[in-house]
Parts: C-alpha cells; sequence; structure tokens
C-alpha cells in the first residue's frame, strides 16, 4: 500500500538534520574519467593526459567536479532513506562546492544529511539533501575535506 505525500513528510520529518545515509564505495578510475571527458568534451590535460598531469600541482590527473557532481543520482538511488515514490525528479541544486581534488584511481561514496521536506501545491514533496561525497583513503593534507559539497533538490511523488 503507497503512502500519501503528506503521510511520508509526517515519517521524514523528524529525520531534518540528522545524517540519513552512507553509500557504497564506487571506484573513479581514468576510464571513468576518459568516459566523462568524452561525453562532456571536456579535454583538460588535468583530467584526460595522465603524463602531462604527473608534472602538475596534483602529480596525477584529477576527475572533472561535474564527474563527481553527477554521481550523485546514483548515490541518492543507494540509500532507502525514504519510502520509494511512484515518481522523483532530480530538480537542481542549490549549492555546489568542489572542496578537494579527486586523484584518478580513487573510491568515493556520499554521506546524506536531510535539510528540509516541503509539501507542494501539486500534491508532491519537495526534498533537499546535503552531500557529502569523501575519498577513501585520502592523501591530501586534510584526509577528512569532502571531494564535494552539494546541496540537492528533488521532487518526490506518492
Amino acid at each position: 500500500m503507497s503512502k500519501s505525500a503528506s503521510e511520508v513528510k509526517a515519517e521524514l520529518d523528524p529525520k531534518i538534520g540528522t545524517e540519513v545515509g552512507v553509500t557504497d564505495w564506487v571506484m573513479v578510475d581514468q576510464a571513468r574519467i576518459q568516459a566523462f571527458a568524452d561525453a562532456t568534451l571536456d579535454q583538460q590535460w588535468i583530467h584526460t593526459n595522465p603524463e602531462m598531469a604527473k608534472q602538475g600541482p596534483f602529480g596525477g590527473p584529477i576527475a572533472h567536479g561535474l564527474l563527481s557532481l553527477s554521481l550523485l543520482p546514483y548515490f541518492s538511488e543507494q540509500v532507502a532513506w525514504a519510502p520509494r515514490p511512484k515518481m522523483s525528479v532530480n530538480y537542481g541544486y542549490d549549492k555546489v562546492r568542489f572542496t578537494a581534488p579527486l586523484p584518478s584511481g580513487s573510491n568515493v561514496r556520499s554521506r546524506m544529511l536531510l535539510d528540509a521536506v516541503e509539501m507542494r501545491e501539486d500534491g508532491g514533496l519537495t526534498i533537499k539533501v546535503t552531500h557529502k561525497i569523501e575519498r577513501e583513503g585520502a592523501l591530501i593534507e586534510d584526509e577528512n575535506r569532502p571531494i564535494l559539497i552539494a546541496e540537492s533538490v528533488g521532487l518526490f511523488y506518492y
């Protein structure tokens, strides 16, 4: 039996301000970086030329910031933090910050914090979640600094 949007809101409201899930790790290797570069036509050497990137500021190739951002819909599906809607739509992002480089060959995952749940006039819910993408075994000075912090906005229909 499916729940109404108002029932889901009542279920989620107590979770606002809390971490609602942590995803599995995903490998961001050079093949994934190159595939993203090919799809987006962004062939900047720091991403696609490992030999040249070794001489660059990060000592090797790094992933595009937008590649990290593009993983958020996948990560959102990994954690059952809300009842599954009949349909959900990515509405956008209120804030996105690329806070650390993502070296090729890294595993990343998302920590998700529920920010807001609001009723919509069309009977759906607007749900805001902050994703913090972290890198396993970070080799930068501040190992606790996330790769990306993004506030996603989704429309959920029950």
